[in-house]
């Protein structure tokens, strides 16, 4: 039977060609593009209105189904350019294969995959200044009046100018000598284009980070601000270039928050689209070690809310889903999703997650102590001091969090990978709540119990030995060689002066944020680290009297 439906299906392949018979494709359930590709293209190629930096996952899964489902709807012409700078590979050897065409594999909680074949993607260009065709393209659509956005997702490590000792990197030193005729470094050859749009007439656009850290607009126009100010101070660039990138009725860079789960190309999702008869799906890992397929794999949340400031104007993408509002509200919403709605949540199960044994936060939440622990965490203890953004109800942002995004059985997120950089983050996914405890005169501080019992747990799981009394890998932190001296000594089932061993990291305000002595809470922390240490199965105990 089945080699019979194999045979009915001829070239099932992701370009165009393949997708010339659509009748297959819509037979094996796919969603296909409902406008003319051709005549996007054409449009795009002579007026293009956005081009996007960073040919990853979350761009492919995201930014081009937004726009995928407008000119679906009619509601946009235009598709997008994308430029990928770090990794030349991946529009070399997956874009350009398949005409830029890509499939996305949307994992739905209630276990059903939609599948789409996203066609908005309509040039796909490398960021090399050495590929004097590929560059030139670049400078061309720079140069062009209808450009009204360059957006981003290259990491928070892409704006980086420096390295981990704060050296100034080889590639960017060079750059601010040599100037922007042909810089190699990622951030120099996106303030080249700039600078190629400045002497084209001093064209205005908006340059949007869309990475998820906080205010990324800031950290974008710290790092071409940088290259302006170089250039102009030797000499390489015109003086008003500065004035140019720092006027905001030209240059805007807006803040933003991004959320979606993108995790890698998992293989049953690969096998689910084999068996639908599309070929040629095998993935490619690049020299830089990208691992890329030409499908992706995505939650069904979304979100994304920008900063209202394009000086050029902008297409009225709120049709399709994105939000726009103003600087103040971006901020809210960030704090609310990294200081309360989702992160703090996501924390709490990785230490947890790593005690009890578990290798899927989506199964954590089948534990009904877990679970309550982080409806605990958020609606009980993060909701009351939670600034409500007004774009986003912090309630029903908890609602999706705890039983749509964390539950998701194909999210293949682990919490070994959620526990790593722990040290980093307690401060501002913790920290900030217990402050704000402090600040208010109608909430006491005394009240958090289920906090520091996540305190306690990741000081548990510094011992590196889970609660069946067993050894295991701590994920990487660069506290770990600073923190772990601390419950070196302490032994399952044997007595340890606690509060002596303890008292130099909970008073360390740049770990939790606060000294938890100053606050209150120190003593709370101790009493369950003992009660965790008593003996095997001490975590499960512990966890399941105070989570009620």
């Amino acid at each position: 039977m089945e080699m019979k439906q194999r045979e009915g299906k001829k070239n099932m392949k992701l370009n165009e060609e393949g997708l010339k018979n659509r009748q297959q494709w819509k037979e094996a359930g796919f969603r296909l593009p409902e406008y003319d590709r051709a005549a996007v293209m054409r449009a795009t190629k002579e007026a293009p209105f956005w081009i996007h930096f960073g040919a990853g996952n979350i761009f492919r899964a995201f930014q081009a189904n937004v726009v995928q489902n407008m000119l679906n709807a009619g509601q946009l012409d235009r598709g997008l350019v994308v430029a990928e700078g770090y990794d030349y590979e991946i529009i070399e050897k997956m874009y350009l294969p398949h005409d830029s065409y890509s499939i996305l594999a949307t994992l739905k909680a209630d276990g059903n995959v939609e599948k789409t074949v996203i066609g908005s993607v309509v040039e796909s260009l490398v960021l090399d200044s050495d590929n004097e065709e590929n560059y030139g393209r670049l400078k061309e659509i720079f140069e062009q009046d209808s450009l009204q956005m360059a957006s981003f997702t290259i990491t928070e490590k892409g704006y980086s100018l420096v390295n981990g000792k704060g050296e100034v990197l080889p590639a960017v030193e060079e750059d601010f000598k040599k100037g922007p005729a042909k810089p190699e470094s990622y951030i120099g050859k996106v303030a080249s284009l700039l600078y190629t749009r400045f002497l084209s007439g001093k064209k205005p656009i908006a340059m949007v980070s869309m990475d998820n850290c906080s205010h990324n607009g800031d950290k974008l126009y710290g790092a071409i601000n940088a290259f302006a100010e170089k250039w102009v101070e030797n000499g390489l660039a015109d003086a008003d270039f500065t004035a140019y990138v720092n006027d905001k009725s030209k240059v805007s860079f807006p803040w933003s928050m991004i959320d979606k789960i993108t995790p890698r190309p998992d293989a049953s999702v690969e096998e689910i689209l084999r068996k639908d008869g599309v070929e040629e799906l095998d993935p490619v890992v690049t020299s830089k070690n990208t691992y890329v397929a030409p499908f992706v794999n995505a939650e069904e949340c979304e979100y994304l809310v920008i900063e209202d400031a394009f000086p050029n104007g902008r297409p009225e993408l709120e049709k399709g889903g994105i939000m726009f509002t103003q600087r103040e509200t971006v901020d809210k919403v960030e704090k609310m999703k990294v200081c309360t709605c989702l992160n703090p949540l996501h924390t709490a199960l990785a230490v947890f997650g790593c005690l009890l044994g578990y290798d899927l936060i989506s199964k954590e939440m089948k534990d009904e102590t877990l679970k309550k622990l982080v409806e605990g965490i958020g609606y009980r203890e993060g909701l009351p001091v939670v600034i409500n953004p007004g774009i986003l109800d912090p309630r029903e942002f908890i609602d999706t969090v705890v039983n749509v995004r964390i539950p998701n059985p194909f999210m293949p997120d682990t919490p070994q990978r959620i526990a790593t950089d722990t040290s980093q983050k307690l401060a501002i996914r913790y920290g900030e709540t217990i402050k704000a405890y402090a600040a208010s005169e109608s909430l006491r501080v005394e009240e958090l119990k289920l906090i520091p019992l996540v305190f306690a747990g990741w000081l548990r799981y510094l011992m590196a030995v889970d609660d069946e009394g067993r050894e295991f890998t701590l994920s990487p932190d660069p506290l770990l060689n600073e923190v772990c001296p601390y419950v070196a000594g302490v032994r399952l089932g044997e007595k340890a002066d606690v509060k002596e061993l303890l008292k130099p990291v909970l008073s360390n305000s740049k770990i939790f944020g606060v000294n938890l002595y100053e606050t209150g809470l120190a003593e709370l922390v101790c009493s369950y680290f003992e009660e965790m240490i008593k003996g095997v199965g001490a975590v499960r105990s512990t966890l399941e009297k105070y989570v009620k």
